[in-house]
This record gives structure tokens, sequence and C-alpha cells, in this order.
């Protein structure tokens, strides 16, 4: 399927058949290449494709057919011009701190993201004299009070973990482009199944493959998908430095995407049935999932996504206390916190995930004691419900 096909196709195809250049073997199935480097007939030949007068693959940290493979698909499913792998989802977004920032620039980043995303803001990106700020994802008025002269990023994680706060895509994105900077989207809740930031003027969109791109737990690995401008420095970055995604994984996740939209739709038809279970229930304060209608981002959601995705996080009653005494009476949901996994798994954000943020930039974030997160797997629903029954009932 060439490139100039792929504009002819739907997702599903596109997550199927894109970016499988067959070998001379003739394969069904994509190779793994798993090599660390590549031999050439002659000096001439090797001198031009290290030049890049010639296409051709050189070293396996930038290229590897099937990394190559990998992000090729994912760019076509995307509705991207280009996408770039590496080897986590946090390297994917240090990779576009790297990338598009220097000594001197502004961050502003929303408060609700990945524990891990904040501390690489406030730990590492810092220390290389760039200001970051963090506001609420979904007040617009505080975004624009904290643009600058030298804002050059704007970084969003939406729908966000754990609270399943949504931010305005569009509206961010204007305001980015009006005062000279890019919008990055963390889209790994979501996929590009169920929302694809760059039709809403996301210029930059990063994931951790790690999560429901793979689908299965197996594998670690991220991506960064956007024009072929700027992903040329992203992997320019990529290739300097080198946190790039191996073969073996790329292969795994190649798998993961050719059932991404029907895993995506039975995660978030699960999860949909469990959050109106929970939102009925006397020991469960507050729920958190985009598809109730009493969540307050239910609208931009529903205009934004075809989904509501697989995440539900939600308060109960006691605090610690009760929310341990769910996780620790499930039977069969695993108490991890990874997420995105065929298999249903459960967290409590306050001590795993956002452990290591201060009292005060937890309280900001708004996660509470009682705060559960549930990945919402694709065992049945009725023993999703009963399992997380068991503690519930003993609150």
């Amino acid at each position: 399927m060439s490139q100039h096909d792929d504009l002819e196709y739907q997702l599903d195809t596109l997550a199927l058949r894109t970016g499988h250049t067959r070998s001379f073997e003739g394969e069904h199935g994509e190779p793994i290449f798993l090599t660390s480097s590549f031999v050439y007939a002659n000096a001439a030949e090797a001198a031009a494709k290290f030049s890049g007068q010639e296409p051709g693959n050189i070293y396996s940290r930038f290229t590897n057919p099937t990394v190559a493979m990998f992000e090729k698909r994912l760019a076509a499913i995307e509705g991207a011009e280009r996408a770039v792998a590496t080897s986590s989802g946090m390297a994917a977004i240090m990779a576009v701190a790297m990338s598009f920032l220097k000594q001197g620039d502004h961050v502003i980043c929303s408060r609700a993201v990945f524990g891990s995303t904040v501390a690489m803001f406030e730990k590492y990106v810092a220390k290389f004299g760039v200001q970051v700020d963090f506001v609420d994802l979904t007040d617009l008025s505080a975004w624009e009070n904290a643009i600058q002269d030298n804002t050059k990023l704007l970084f969003v994680e939406s729908p966000s973990n754990p609270l399943a706060e949504v931010a305005d895509i569009q509206a961010l994105a204007d305001l980015a482009h009006a005062h000279g900077a890019l919008l990055a989207i963390d889209n790994s809740f979501c996929t590009p199944v169920l929302q694809q930031p760059i039709k809403f003027g996301a210029d930059l969109v990063v994931y951790s493959a790690t999560k429901y791109l793979d689908g299965q737990g197996r594998a670690l690995g991220g991506a960064v998908v956007g024009s072929h401008a700027l992903l040329e420095e992203v992997y320019g970055y990529v290739r300097t430095t080198g946190p790039s995604m191996s073969p073996f994984n790329a292969w795994v996740f190649l798998k993961g995407l050719e059932t991404l939209r029907l895993r995506m739709r039975e995660h978030s038809s699960n999860a949909q049935k469990l959050a109106e279970f929970l939102d009925a229930h006397d020991k469960v304060e507050k729920v958190y999932y985009a598809g109730l209608r009493a969540h307050v981002g239910h609208e931009l959601a529903a205009k934004q996504q075809t989904g509501f995705g697989g995440i539900v996080s939600f308060e109960v009653q006691g605090g610690r206390e009760g929310a341990w005494t769910v996780i620790d009476h499930t039977q069969f949901i695993s108490i991890t916190g990874n997420l995105g996994d065929a298999k249903s798994t459960i967290t409590h954000p306050a001590t795993t995930t956002h452990g290591k943020l201060s009292a005060d930039a937890k309280a900001a974030a708004g996660i509470r004691e009682g705060l559960i997160r549930v990945s919402v797997g694709l065992e049945d629903i009725d023993d999703i419900i009963r399992d997380l029954s068991r503690g519930l009932d003993l609150i």
C-alpha cells in the first residue's frame, strides 16, 4: 500500500495494511529486522546512504525497517504526515521538549498530567533554563494569562490522568498559534481511534504506545506524530541521543494496531457500564468519566471524541482506607500502575502514579486519598462490577 493509496482507505484498513513493504521472501506477516546495522554492496553505496543522497537503512538506532513500518502505520491512522517512534511514552515527551525548547523559553503545562510528566518538566527540563508554569486544564483564561512573549510550547493531556478532564483542543491551538507557540497533546487515553487532535489544530501528538496501542501489556514504547517539518526535528533528536524503539517492540505494536478499533470500542462500552454502576453506588462519592452526562466535560468530549475510552476513576468514602479496601478485595483485577491492557487494572493514584507529587501538587491536581483509577479491560463487565463490589460493600 503506497502512501498515496493510504488516503483512499479507512482506519481499519490502514491499521492492518499500511507500511508493510515485503522483502524478497514475500512474507505475509510483518518481519522483525533484529539487526544493529546494514551491509552495502560497495563503498559508494555506503557513502550515498550515510550522506542521505540515497534512501536506505544505516543503523537501527535511527533507521530500521520494522520500526519504520510502525511509524508509517501510526501516522496513517492518525491522519498525520509522519511519526517518530521512541523507547517509551516519557521518552516521546522528552523528545518534544528537547527538540523545540531552549534556554530562556517558557512552557505551559496542564496540572492534570501523569506524575512523571510533571517531574520531567519541573526537575529536568527546568534545569536547562526553561521556565515551566502549570495551569488548570479546563480554565482557558488561566492559559491566556500564563502566556508570555517567550512561550514556545503548550502541553496537554486530554482526557487527563486520572480525572478525565477534557481540554478544548481547538481553543488551545488557536491560543498557541496566536503567540507563535506549539500545542502538543498526549493522546494516550483515546488513541487515534477515539480522538485525532491534529484535526482540531494540535501540532504534535504524543503517545505511550505501552498503553492502548499495544493493548496487551507486553512492551514499552512511545511515539510523536505531526508534520514532516516538525517531526524532522524530533527525528534528529532521537537519531542523535538514542531513545529509540527496538525492532521487536515495534513489531509488537504493529500487531496491537491491527485490533485497536475493536479493543477501544469494547473498552469504552465496558467503561460506560462501570461508570454508570459506580455513579449509583452509595459508597461512591464521585465518578470521573466523560461518558456520564453529569461530567463537566461531557459535551466537549462528545464533540472531539468518537468514544469516551476505558479509564474510570472514582472517589470512595473513607479516604485511603476505603480506597485500599476496594483495591485489596479484588480477586482478578490486576493491582498495577499500568493501563490500556486487555486485562482490567486498578491503582491508587495518590500513592502510586502520582505518589511523588507534593501534597500541594496533589491537591491542585485533584488527587485525593479516596481516589481509585480503573483501566477497564475486556473481561465480562458483570464480572468486573462484581470484583469491585467485594470491597465497596465493606466500606
